[in-house]
């Protein structure tokens, strides 16, 4: 657009009620093709234009490029908008001296660490003995942020959280949705604005069939004879990995991803990360533009309209090499959870954005999630190939308020343990707060109140190891630890729907700033979140097409 000015209705041919209209095909579309193959995918993100430059005038800035901005930014593009994406990250296409992009998580190295001297793997020792290693400071794949009480587990790169998760793809039952997004009208969001969320995903099944046979689930199907034996409900997860890839992989016809040890720092093949779905059509669209390794810092109200964003772009050891100062007319905060949440409280007490309101921060939560081993009997081996994509999960909700994912344990060798990943409805909320004397955002979270997520994890756990006669593995968190209460996969809130923002994640006190992540669903989704964050995109998007833009 040469005028760089939100369109006009009927500019480029182009109206809200035409792109509201066209909605329905584009999403049958996405339906049918799943996901750009690599090979376009890379096409997509060979042919964009280089980084924002220094005094551009944009019509729209997405801060971030996880779910929430890679949906924002898609939507917009195909409304006729240009959008301009900030990412701390990097732009994840180069392969490192093994051939590889991603390394395996047996082998973490300079690509697997944020900015760290040394790695902090979630799971830290095995058979009691330490596993982190030293690696060089670089802008890896995988953030493990220290707060007071927590490691936050986020990932960097163009893709977000979509590089690095399972990819465990989970719609929450309808009953638990009230409690999720109260402010949400749930007719909505399951009969249009979920389904649209799964085909943009491009979110798929486990083949029954093949599960059974299948050696690297041998792990999963140890686990659901566990939970039914104690009298549990176990249900395959839905994921967004490319199912008939891995079938390929463990015939030895297709290069291996999943069976080779590859997920905590990304997938090589097979999964569809936002880089291959959202972010690839959206790049197709010659609308979006990406600056990878950059960071915003401050965003102000700029005199003559819109607002000031002043970005600082780095080098792979994390140093500021340039400093820019751009003006945009809308802004979308789409840094995930931790990214919104601590520039939000920045930008309110530094007196840049001093009329947020008083919510900004607020109502974080880690998803309840809380970590445990089990020792399996001789006589029940969990397999020296274990698919890293976890498809299965133990549903005690309703009782117990827990919600444990079978996961994998990928270390080549027989182990005879089960591992898990639970989600929990532990009710504590934390809040991030501005430091001035540090010069960061710190967050009130403490590791105390991980305590509701064990005992809700124990009403699976224990009666599993009673019924088995089994114990809790003590050999995989260091200190002689059964539980890993320090942690978070899914990092929510601190900018929640209906109350820092109105109920479509417009800011209040602002016009034409929005939060569009996972900042706006207050501390638990009750599953594995990203459909969540992603649906609720959806439909915070198409209403402000419909009504924002003039």
């Amino acid at each position: 657009m040469g005028d760089n000015t939100l369109p006009k209705r009927g500019s480029n041919g182009i109206s809200r009620r035409g792109f509201l209209g066209r909605t329905g095909s584009i999403i049958g579309a996405v339906a049918l093709a799943g996901h750009l193959s690599p090979a376009a995918a890379q096409a997509a993100a060979a042919a964009a234009p280089g980084p924002i430059g220094d005094g551009a005038r944009v019509p729209v800035l997405v801060i971030g490029t996880g779910y929430g901005g890679s949906v924002a930014a898609l939507r917009l593009a195909q409304a006729g908008v240009d959008v301009q994406m900030i990412e701390m990250g990097m732009n994840w296409d180069t392969p490192g001296p093994d051939g590889k992009v991603f390394p395996k998580v047996t082998s973490p190295d300079y690509r697997s660490f944020w900015l760290r001297s040394r790695t902090k793997a979630p799971l830290s020792n095995f058979l009691g003995f330490p596993i982190d290693k030293d690696v060089p400071k670089y802008t890896g794949i995988l953030d493990a942020e220290d707060f007071a009480g927590i490691t936050v587990y986020q990932g960097r790169g163009v893709g977000g959280g979509s590089l690095v998760n399972g990819g465990m793809a989970v719609t929450p039952r309808r009953a638990n949705f009230a409690a999720v997004l109260p402010s949400v009208n749930a007719d909505e969001m399951y009969d249009t604005y979920y389904p649209r969320a799964n085909a943009g995903l491009g979110v798929g099944m486990i083949d029954p069939a093949w599960f059974d046979t299948a050696d690297c689930y041998q792990f999963s199907r140890v686990g659901r004879k566990h939970a039914q034996r104690s009298g549990f409900a176990w249900t395959f997860v839905p994921d967004v990995y490319d199912w008939d890839y891995m079938k390929r992989e463990a015939a030895g016809t297709a290069t291996k991803s999943a069976l080779a040890g590859e997920i905590l720092y990304g997938n090589n093949a097979g999964k569809k990360s936002l880089v291959q779905t959202y972010l690839a059509q959206a790049r197709a669209t010659g609308r979006v533009t990406i600056s990878p390794l950059h960071k915003v810092t401050t965003v102000s109200p700029a005199a003559g309209g819109g607002y000031t964003v002043a970005i600082d772009q780095l080098n792979t050891t994390g140093d500021t090499v340039a400093t820019k100062t751009v003006t945009a007319d809308r802004v979308f905060f789409a840094a995930g959870s931790v990214g919104t949440s601590k520039l939000l409280v920045k930008l309110k007490a530094t007196g840049a954005l001093p009329n947020l309101n008083g919510e900004v921060g607020k109502g974080w939560g880690e998803n309840g999630n809380v970590m445990c081993g089990r020792a399996n009997h001789m006589w029940d081996p969990t397999g020296k190939l274990q698919s890293t994509i976890p498809c299965s999960g133990i549903d005690n909700w309703d009782a117990g308020g827990a919600f444990a994912e079978v996961a994998p344990l990928p270390t080549g060798i027989e182990t005879y343990a089960s591992f898990y990943l639970s989600i929990t409805k532990n009710p504590n909320r934390a809040e991030f707060t501005w430091n001035a004397a540090t010069g960061r955002a710190d967050l009130s979270w403490q590791t105390a109140w991980k305590q509701p997520s064990i005992t809700m994890a124990k009403t699976i756990f224990d009666k599993i190891n009673s019924k088995e006669g089994t114990i809790y593995r003590t050999d995989l968190f260091g200190g002689n630890k059964i539980w890993n209460d320090t942690l978070t996969y899914h990092p929510l809130g601190g900018a929640v729907l209906d109350r820092a923002t109105d109920n479509y994640g417009r800011l209040h006190g602002y016009t034409g700033l929005y939060v569009i992540d996972g900042a706006l669903i207050p501390g638990n989704a009750s599953v594995n979140p990203f459909v969540t964050i992603t649906a609720l995109a959806e439909r915070n998007i198409e209403k402000i097409i419909a009504t924002d833009l003039p």
